[in-house]
């Protein structure tokens, strides 16, 4: 069973599962502190380099089916042109002005 983005509880963490699913660039980037970082499978990646390559140029979509951590935490299913799709995690940190300062992904 999937939860619908619109259920998520934390808005920061629904509005970044949103502009994922609908591929809206400066929607997410809106979303993301100045100096937002990021890493995938353990390793800190450039955050740049990576959304473009891992979700706008691949058209990444998230299915999400678990929140935990206030929803600031998500186990979703991840799929996109490169790699198909996968079981991920999730895990945002988001700052008092309401914007992403660091999000964790990787295999669940």
């Amino acid at each position: 069973m999937t939860i619908a983005p619109a259920k998520l509880s934390d808005p920061t963490v629904r509005a970044f599962v949103n502009a994922v699913n609908s591929h809206d660039r400066d929607a997410f980037m809106a979303l993301l502190a100045p100096d937002a970082t990021m890493a995938d499978d353990g390793s800190d990646r450039d955050l740049a380099e990576w959304t473009d390559r891992e979700i706008f140029s691949s058209h990444g979509h998230m299915e999400v089916h678990r929140e935990s951590n206030g929803g600031r935490s998500l186990v979703a299913d991840y799929r996109n042109d490169t790699w198909g799709e996968m079981r991920t995690a999730w895990r945002f940190t988001v700052s008092e002005d309401g914007r992403i300062s660091r999000f964790e992904t990787g295999q669940a």
